[in-house]
């Protein structure tokens, strides 16, 4: 019988672990020239991309999930895609114990449970890392113990455990792009940044300034909208009052919120490139014909859920490659459709992209939004 348990607060501790030798790869898996399973599904992150083959074991499995940050509707929707898709019919009798915990902006503590989870002899730790480095000492204990470690979403300046993502560096250059397209080599551009610290706000923030760098004539104001919604129509509302004007707008994430703050500012509707929560598209659509343009890149919540299948796999033996990217979906202005890319009953705090059919996550906005992502 398959048994789940969410916790808000960790509470557990550290252990500790003596030094092992380093190595480029673990006794127990393998590198192999083999086609990786699934390739729609579990693509490769480029053509440089190692592909693993670990021993396989016999389920179900028992699986941790090590969230960081909960602070923001991204993170609660991923939890409840990820707690729904381990109750679907394809998930019956795969997953015998699924914990799912959440230790907040605390690094140590993050490692702390990783280092529980691998003690307790469980299958696989999945973790959305609050770092992008400081995580050697649990790799080598997973490494020791056999357990496999996998990361999703913030991933880890390291090689050796897998991680699973989408190319944020290209989220970055495709905002970027669509703002020089739309405002020229000159102005100046308002980035909403994420949480700081955090491989997803580093990348694409890199990906955007690769873009906007190249030309002299635009300047950039740096704001930290930490991906909340109230966040960041403060720092955007702040922005307006103290600068004036913008000719675009780049946001990682909260651009419902940003929006917002635009409008009450009674701000010139200028090129916006921002991410794809349901009330930013359903604004960006009812402002299409008022001159506002935009391109929303997509982050799927699916993320979560598309680990869950990529450590079983790996668990089971399969070909899987070390780092797996994730498309991200992009909708424009003019490609905003009512009940397709967002939806207008449904709630401003939800992300669009969020049934991945190539990996079997096929829930509708409706399914998402009534979980409950404590349970």
């Amino acid at each position: 019988m398959k048994t789940i348990k969410t916790l808000l607060k960790s509470t557990l501790f550290p252990l500790t672990l003596a030094a092992m030798a380093t190595a480029a790869h673990a006794d127990w898996r393998e590198v192999s020239d083999v086609e990786g399973f699934q390739p729609e599904c579990f693509r490769s992150w480029s053509a440089d991309t190692e592909t693993w083959v670990h021993e396989a074991q016999e389920g179900p499995y028992r699986i941790a999930v090590v969230n960081s940050f909960t602070g923001n509707t991204w993170r609660i929707q991923m939890l409840k895609t990820l707690l729904a898709f381990a109750e679907t019919p394809e998930m019956e009798g795969r997953i015998s114990e699924l914990r799912v915990i959440s230790t907040g902006t605390d690094v140590s503590a993050q490692i702390a449970a990783m280092e529980d989870f691998i003690n307790q002899g469980y299958d696989a730790v999945l973790a959305n890392a609050m770092s992008t480095d400081g995580f050697d000492r649990v790799i080598r204990a997973g490494e020791r113990a056999e357990t496999l470690i996998l990361t999703f979403d913030n991933v880890l300046n390291t090689d050796r455990v897998m991680q699973l993502s989408s190319d944020n560096i290209e989220f970055g250059r495709l905002q970027g792009d669509f703002l020089v397209e739309r405002m020229g080599t000159t102005g100046r551009v308002l980035e909403v940044r994420g949480l700081p610290g955090i491989s997803v706000d580093i990348d694409r923030h890199d990906g955007l300034r690769a873009v906007l760098d190249q030309h002299d004539g635009i300047e950039v104001i740096e704001v930290v909208g930490n991906w909340d919604d109230g966040t960041a129509q403060n720092v955007v509302a702040d922005a307006i009052a103290t600068y004036g004007s913008f000719d675009g707008f780049a946001v990682q994430a909260g651009s419902t919120g940003a929006l917002r703050a635009i409008l009450d500012a009674d701000h010139p509707l200028v090129p916006m490139a921002a991410e794809a929560e349901n009330g930013f598209r359903r604004m960006a659509a009812e402002l299409s014909d008022d001159g506002l343009e935009v391109i929303s890149v997509g982050y799927s919540p699916a993320l979560g859920a598309i680990g869950v299948s990529a450590a079983i796999a790996a668990l089971d033996g399969e070909a899987l490659p070390q780092l797996i990217s994730i498309p991200l979906p992009v909708a424009y202005s003019d490609e905003l459709v009512d009940g397709e890319n967002y939806w207008s009953n449904l709630d401003d705090n939800f992300f669009t992209p969020n049934e991945f059919p190539p990996c079997n996550v096929n829930f509708t906005a409706e399914e998402i939004m009534s979980q409950d992502a404590e349970q």
